[in-house]
């Protein structure tokens, strides 16, 4: 199978939470509509997309993980430094994320922390 992308869809409450969120943290903002706000990640510009849940879940055919309990996905982002990601932890707080761990050094040369989204989405941040 040879896809030409691939991308990530995850439901929502508030579209306009979400995209203040990730413009303050500085993301490229894809597109909106009513249905969905649309971001572009790293370097290659992988795109997730943040529907409403109402909207997402009837497509699923299924219910949406309780990102309260669970997890659907952690996708990890890159830091350059630990300067950087001590940085980063501040600038979610202050765009209304929520730090679930403080960052620290873990493994063989790692340093990083998980993060919330308003919505309880979680991502990893690491230097490595």
């Amino acid at each position: 199978m040879k896809t030409k992308k691939i991308w990530a869809n995850f439901g929502v409450q508030d579209l306009a939470r979400t995209t203040q969120f990730y413009q303050q943290l500085g993301f490229k903002h894809n597109g909106a509509s009513d249905q969905l706000t649309s971001f572009f990640f790293g370097d290659e510009n992988f795109i997730i997309h943040f529907f409403k849940k109402e909207i997402l879940e009837p497509n699923t055919k299924g219910q949406l993980i309780d990102t309260k309990t669970g997890n659907e996905i952690i996708f990890t982002l890159s830091a350059n430094s630990k300067e950087e990601v001590d940085t980063w932890a501040e600038e979610i707080q202050q765009a209304g994320g929520k730090l679930v761990s403080q960052p620290e050094a873990f493994g063989e040369g790692y340093y990083g922390f998980v993060f919330a989204d308003p919505d309880g989405h979680k991502f990893n941040v690491f230097y490595m």
